[in-house]
């Protein structure tokens, strides 16, 4: 069974919720029948390499509110992610354009390592403070997790991946994805939000007993003779 999942780098609630769905696996009776496959979904495409303005205040004017509320906002996030291990430093966070932290998840996908490269920049932006758009801070975290440094760099310096990228953005789209994170089970059902793990647990279990009953199944030995396209074998 197949878990897609829209999120962005710089999503506090899409790091919360891949917490959620990794303990709900580790309930999940068939986890090592499921593969999870992380879509690319950007909050603010038309951010720069490098945001140095503080986070409080940009989410602020952006969401026409006071520092003071984003503040409050945050203290909850903070003690939602200590309870999964997860050490939000807001203070810390230098935002950025994650397109390019995208292209390097579609990278990682390829060699099994996207979850754990998901992990890595979220660690390098909620809690080091690292700055997320900037080509240092992700070839460290791509490399950290195993990915081969000169291919890493080949991806960085040109536009491999943009393409899967764009792709991913236009599904969310075509299928009215407007927050995140959004979680697909078995390419029919769908819930989305940093759902609890609970929620996430009976997500997985719904979706596998309800998979479709195969129209034909096979048994018996495969070898033996027919007929195909290029005749029969007489």
């Amino acid at each position: 069974m197949r878990i897609d999942i829209w999120s962005d780098v710089v999503c506090p609630w899409c790091y919360v919720g891949l917490a959620n769905l990794d303990a709900a696996l580790a309930e999940f009776e068939h986890a090592d029948e499921t593969d999870i496959v992380l879509h690319s979904f950007q909050l603010d495409p038309s951010a720069p390499r490098r945001d140095d303005q503080p986070i409080v205040e940009r989410l602020a004017a952006k969401y026409g509110t006071s520092v003071g509320q984003i503040r409050a906002s945050q203290a909850r996030l903070v003690s939602l992610g200590a309870e999964r291990g997860i050490d939000f430093r807001f203070d810390r966070a230098i935002g950025g354009n994650t397109f390019d932290a995208h292209r390097l998840l579609h990278l990682a996908a390829r060699d099994g390592l996207q979850v754990e490269l998901k992990h890595r920049l979220g660690r390098a932006y909620f809690t080091d403070g690292e700055p997320i758009g900037e080509p240092d801070t992700l070839r460290k975290a791509a490399v950290d997790v195993g990915l081969d440094p000169g291919e890493v760099d080949r991806v960085l310096a040109g536009d491999a991946w943009a393409d899967e990228v764009r792709a991913d953005l236009a599904t969310a789209r075509e299928i009215a994805i407007t927050g995140v994170p959004f979680f697909v089970a078995d390419g029919r059902l769908a819930v989305s939000g940093a759902q609890p793990a609970e929620t996430l647990l009976g997500l997985l279990q719904e979706a596998w007993a309800s998979r479709p009953t195969p129209l034909v199944e096979f048994a018996g030995a495969s070898n033996a003779e027919g007929c195909g396209p290029e005749g029969c074998e007489l």
